[in-house]
Order: structure tokens, then C-alpha cells, then sequence
């Protein structure tokens, strides 16, 4: 039997292979940490998820807007836009108005997973107790967690022209269910920050906790995001659906978890059930025309499904899960604002990120 002779190493290649093991094993510990990162950051922003002449110009287009703060944009988890105009910038604090009635969702979605609120159909009278003045309405009674959230409690508004009144009172609770009806519970839409208030009494009343306490415990841990506190009405009760204080980039995390269906990591945050009937439309807007399910406007774009949150001024989270993209805005939030005419300036934004974005894809499913 021949026996194969093996070629003896050169004294001049061994340096060489223990250094590209030694390379090797870096780039590893590189793939790594990059594995292990749950973000990706503005310093590591992804060149190939977004074409970069899209990028320009629709930094380019935010930075224009009249109103415009910052803007985030995040493409299967890595940011490929994260930009701050007019002196403002992703990681300051923003006061998010009433994008906040979608985290107040979440925070009636977590109850709800956790069993401390039954479901969207219980009466919100049996939440709240001894704070439900004695001689409200009887149909009161019939008004739902659910109600509540869809903004369809039929109760006169607290926005537009009697919210100063409102915040004025000395009980906004009572205040708010005292008003009188105007439609009957389970009807139209009347978009009430009132009701999103209610919903942080019930969570306040049945859990002995502040809602400022539960946004801490149930949403910032998880995220790994600061919730600093916010406005408290007279009662001391966190203002259910305006007011509320955070970063872009904390509104870009919690726009994510969502888009992940309640996921982040390993971590449930939200279950995916309850994501799903947040995203299910039950009412409509009179303002823009679009749908409206549990603290989420409901639209398409594009030609695709799209959930976002809105707050007056232009402070805006979009999820569209078919591009697995994730947007956040904040602007002026200080009056005037444009309303719907600066949506719809956002929006086309939104269109050009979905269209840059391999156009040609067949249509998803919801």
C-alpha cells in the first residue's frame, strides 16, 4: 500500500495562520455581539434595507415640513433613518399628546392578558367603583372597557371645544361621566380623550397603582425604556390619553414590540391576541375617514395595511408589518396645527418608504 507523503508546512506560513485564526475568531465575537444587539442604533444605521436615494429624500421632505422634530425609521429592527430637525433630537423627550391613548391601550391590553380586567366587555363601572358618581345616567352601566377604547361610550365629548372645561373641573372623572348622551354605547365615534382618562381611573382603581406605575412595570421594563411621569388631574390619577412624555426612540421600541406581535427578544410584552383586536376595525373617524380599532387608527397606504397612532400636532407612530417597517414622528405640538393636512403630508412620506421597499411583492394578507 503507497503511502501518501505529506508536504511539511513552511516555517513562513504559521505566523500567517495564527493570525487569521486569530482574525477569524474576532470577526465571530463580532457576528456575535451584533446577534445579541436588540436594536440596531443610528451609529450602525443599515445600508441595504433602504435605498439611499429614498433616505435623502425623505429626510430631505421631513426636514421640510413646517412641524417636523425628529423622525425614525426602522426596517426589519435596524434604524435606517434617525434624524432630529430644528434643534431637536430622537433620544430628547417629546410630549406625544394623544399618540399616547395607544400606549393607554397597552396598558388595558396587559390587564387584560394578566386577568386583571376581565375583558373589553366588562362595564367600566365595576372598575372604578366608589368613583362613579351616584346620580349619573343609568346607561352608564352599559358603557364597556371596549367602548372605551374604540372612543364609542356615546357620552358627550371632553376634546375639541369642551376640553378646557373639562381639565378645569375639579373631579375629571365625574366630569366626563356625567356629561350627557348623544349617542347610544357601542355607536358612532366620538373621540373623547375623557374616555382614554376613564380607562386610567379603572387601572388605577383596580390594581391600587398608579398608572405612571404600571407604564414603568408592564411596558418601560420590558422595552428597556424610561417613562418619566406626566400630568395627574386633580385626583392625582395620570392623564389617561394626553400629556404623556417620551423619546422617539422609546415610541420606536414600543412601535416594534407591536409590530412583532407582542414580542421583544425572548420577551412577551403583549399577547398576540390582543394586538390582533386592537387591529380590528370598529368604528371610523370623522376627522380623516379612516377606521379605528383600540387606540389605532387603521388605514391603507400604498395599497397596504397600515396601524398608527396619532397625536395633535403630528406626533406619529406607523406599523406596517408587510414591510416590517416601523415610523415614528414628532412635531410642534403646540397650537395651531394643521390636523389631517399634515397627516396627509406624513403619509405620503410613508408611501415612498412602502413603495422603495421591493414595490413589486404581492399583496399581504392583513
Amino acid at each position: 500500500m503507497r503511502q501518501t507523503q505529506r508536504m511539511p508546512i513552511s516555517r513562513s506560513l504559521r505566523p500567517f495562520s495564527v493570525a487569521a485564526r486569530f482574525r477569524w475568531r474576532l470577526v465571530a465575537i463580532s457576528l456575535m455581539l451584533t446577534a445579541l444587539s436588540p436594536l440596531v442604533t443610528a451609529d450602525t444605521l443599515s445600508e441595504d434595507a433602504l435605498p439611499e436615494a429614498t433616505r435623502d429624500d425623505v429626510t430631505t421632505r421631513a426636514r421640510d415640513l413646517p412641524r417636523s422634530h425628529t423622525l425614525l425609521v426602522a426596517i426589519d429592527g435596524e434604524t435606517v433613518i434617525d434624524e432630529g430637525f430644528r434643534g431637536h433630537a430622537t433620544d430628547e423627550t417629546a410630549n406625544i399628546k394623544s399618540l399616547s391613548k395607544t400606549l393607554i391601550s397597552a396598558l388595558v391590553g396587559a390587564a387584560i392578558d394578566r386577568g386583571v380586567i376581565e375583558s373589553v366587555d366588562q362595564p367600566v363601572v365595576e372598575l372604578l367603583g366608589d368613583r362613579v358618581p351616584a346620580d349619573v345616567d343609568p346607561r352608564v352601566s352599559d358603557i364597556t372597557v371596549g367602548n372605551l377604547l374604540s372612543m364609542q361610550a356615546g357620552l358627550e365629548r371632553t376634546s375639541g371645544g369642551n376640553y378646557g372645561a373639562w381639565v378645569a373641573s375639579s373631579n375629571w372623572v365625574a366630569d366626563a361621566l356625567e356629561r350627557p348622551f348623544v349617542a347610544e354605547p357601542g355607536g358612532r365615534m366620538l373621540y373623547s380623550t375623557g374616555n382614554s382618562h376613564l380607562l386610567s381611573a379603572a387601572l388605577t382603581e383596580v390594581t391600587g397603582r398608579s398608572t405612571l406605575a404600571l407604564a414603568r412595570d408592564w411596558l418601560g421594563a420590558p422595552l428597556g425604556i424610561a417613562i418619566p411621569p406626566w400630568t395627574r388631574d386633580p385626583q392625582g390619577i395620570y392623564f389617561g390619553g394626553n400629556e404623556m412624555g417620551l423619546t422617539p426612540q422609546a415610541l420606536l421600541r414600543f412601535g416594534e414590540m407591536v409590530r412583532q406581535r407582542g414580542r421583544r427578544d425572548d420577551r412577551t410584552v403583549l399577547s398576540a391576541d390582543w394586538i390582533e383586536r386592537a387591529w380590528q376595525p370598529r368604528t371610523r373617524s370623522f376627522f380623516n375617514g379612516d377606521d379605528y380599532g383600540y387606540g389605532w387608527f387603521i388605514t391603507r397606504i400604498a395599497d397596504r395595511p397600515v396601524y398608527y397612532g396619532w397625536g395633535y400636532g403630528g406626533q406619529l407612530l406607523y406599523v406596517i408589518p408587510s414591510r416590517a417597517m416601523t415610523v415614528v414622528m414628532t412635531s410642534d405640538p403646540t397650537p395651531p396645527s394643521r390636523g389631517s393636512d399634515y397627516l396627509d403630508d406624513v403619509e405620503a412620506l410613508i408611501a415612498e418608504l412602502i413603495e422603495a421597499t421591493n414595490p413589486s411583492d404581492p399583496e399581504p394578507s392583513p
